[in-house]
């Protein structure tokens, strides 16, 4: 299912922990204390919503005026898999009294259907179509939250930072395009205790795959595109036009630079960016260019400035993509390894570092055992005191000891290693 943290834990009382619930969310909108049961998505997202003012007492607003929705909605990327939604959903919400929601990426809910009584509920509330249950405008709740963090989330009563929405459990998944990755919007449940299971959250996260799929099924035929695989390998391998080209270092070097720059790079930046000795000539470059283009075939490689003819769709850009979006595990089944680790060229040096980087910081922060041990587990990572440490934070106590007996060994041999890897923050 994903990050099992995202889920409600099995078998808790509804009514004990609603009570727990309540008095931690009273600490928190209080003085800003945290206090368990409070989950770390959940803690997360409170943080979320006090720095963005958000108040516990915000009620749902009107997105756009009542006569545009028909239009948007019918225009929709997610109106072609609403019979798909239904099918799935509208049974199971019919017999638990539940209701089936669908919001865009920006969190306005387009479509809330199901039986007749919970939704005149619903009315009263605020959750009907056109209005927005953004994170930013209603706080946490399971289909704003979701389009936040662009992962599947269950929201139990007082963990809504609305005190509106406490009566309320809703489980929600973000549906993404498959062509690119981008979220589209939300599939949610909603309803009363009877969805606090983790089973429920699974299965609005089955019901977003399968939209993902019928949307793949239904997308026209894309064109082949030009790509560049360069992670995890020290010679990158160019598709272009339906050839495939493996690349010597430095021909690797210069489309790794140049899909990274779409926009192009002039002789001086892409020579500043390959070579590290600054005396170089201009020739060495010129020479290096016109066998590079030799191998690509006339016209695919363009001077003044340097670049392709057409975009590279390179592999680290889709990592760098997905982490922007939040979607830490998506990006992490794409990462093999750091960009062409044997290159020294400095442009690839601190292009390589920052996704690196940017990669390492997100799995710490999301505080996942499972991508935190994937990391530790990669020759990458393996000598990462920060990331081991943020393991064993992670893990139950009693899978903790190999954990942090792998942290003390590597501080003992990186003499310190805390004052080169910061320690994790806690959620």
């Amino acid at each position: 299912m994903g990050d099992p943290s995202l889920a409600l834990p099995g078998g808790a009382d509804p009514v004990e922990r609603t009570r727990v619930l309540r008095r931690a969310h009273e600490a928190f909108t209080r003085d800003g204390r945290v206090e368990p049961p409070v989950r770390a998505v959940i803690a997360q997202s409170w943080r979320r919503c006090a720095r963005a003012r958000v108040s516990p007492e915000s009620a749902p607003r009107q997105a756009r005026p009542e006569a545009e929705l028909p239009a948007y909605r019918e225009q929709h990327p997610l109106a072609p898999v609403m019979p798909l939604f239904r099918d799935l959903v509208g049974a199971f919400a019919a017999r638990g009294a539940h209701l089936l929601a669908v919001c865009d990426a920006r969190g306005e809910l387009l479509w809330v259907e199901g039986e007749t009584a919970t939704l005149r509920r619903a009315e009263r509330l605020g959750f009907v179509p056109g209005t927005r249950w953004a994170e930013s405008a209603m706080g946490t709740n399971a289909p704003g939250t979701a389009v936040a963090v662009g992962e599947p989330v269950q929201v139990f009563g007082a963990e809504h930072f609305s005190r509106l929405v406490h009566p309320w459990t809703c489980a929600a998944a973000p549906v993404r395009d498959p062509g690119t990755g981008r979220v589209l919007g939300a599939v949610d449940i909603t309803g009363g205790d009877g969805l606090a299971h983790p089973h429920s959250l699974a299965f609005v996260q089955a019901v977003a795959r399968a939209a993902e799929a019928q949307l793949a099924l239904l997308a026209p035929e894309p064109p082949p595109r030009d790509t560049l695989a360069a992670l995890g390998r020290d010679e990158a391998v160019l598709v272009l036009g339906g050839r495939r080209i493996p690349l010597g270092r430095r021909h690797s070097e210069i489309l790794t630079l140049l899909a990274h720059h779409p926009e192009g790079l002039s002789g001086e930046e892409l020579a500043f960016a390959l070579y590290e000795e600054e005396s170089v000539a201009a020739v060495t470059l010129r020479a290096e260019m016109s066998r590079l283009r030799a191998l690509l075939g006339a016209g695919n490689l363009l001077s003044r400035p340097y670049r392709t003819a057409v975009p590279l769709e390179a592999d680290f850009t889709a990592v760098t993509r997905h982490l922007a979006a939040g979607a830490v595990s998506a990006a992490l089944t794409r990462y093999p390894g750091p960009l062409l680790p044997a290159s020294s060229a400095p442009g690839v040096v601190r292009l390589r570092r920052r996704i690196e980087e940017q990669a390492r910081a997100a799995v710490i922060a999301r505080a996942d055992p499972g991508l935190l041990a994937d990391w530790v587990c990669s020759p990458w990572g393996a000598e990462d005191p920060a990331v081991w440490r943020a393991l064993a934070e992670a893990l139950p106590p009693q899978g903790r000891p190999a954990a942090l007996a792998r942290v003390r060994s590597l501080d003992e041999e990186l003499g310190g290693g805390r004052a080169t890897y910061p320690q994790p923050a806690r959620p």
